[in-house]
């Protein structure tokens, strides 16, 4: 088990290593099921043909601070950068827009993502 936001990292960088066409290695930190919060690490390889699951679990306990292991993966170079969307003039409104598919926020986080 890890933390909600290690394991979206890691989805998302996975996916981003598989469309290169590549996999690599990476580390991420974990709980130790059944010991009473110890940490310790996982290696998993990501990417083309590494099949990668994120699904909820329940932690009894002080959840682990892993900013850090976050912040490795998501300063992959291969992890997708977005840019900032800015707030729409309320005046537009309504108004009819020509948009690119790169200029959607499909995951509705404030964020364009690229594609």
């Amino acid at each position: 088990m890890t933390t909600d936001d290690v394991a979206g990292a890691l989805v998302t960088l996975t996916a981003a290593v598989a469309q290169t066409g590549a996999s690599e290695a990476v580390r991420i930190p974990i709980l130790i099921e059944g010991s009473g919060g110890e940490v310790g690490e996982a290696d998993l390889v990501i990417g083309v043909g590494n099949d990668v699951l994120s699904s909820p679990a329940s932690w009894e306990g002080e959840t682990p601070d892993f900013s850090a292991a976050v912040q490795r993966l998501t300063s992959h170079h291969l992890y997708p950068r977005r840019e900032r969307t800015t707030e729409a003039d309320p005046a537009d409104r309504g108004a009819k827009q020509d948009v690119g598919q790169n200029d959607i926020d499909f995951d509705y986080d404030g964020y364009i993502d690229s594609l």
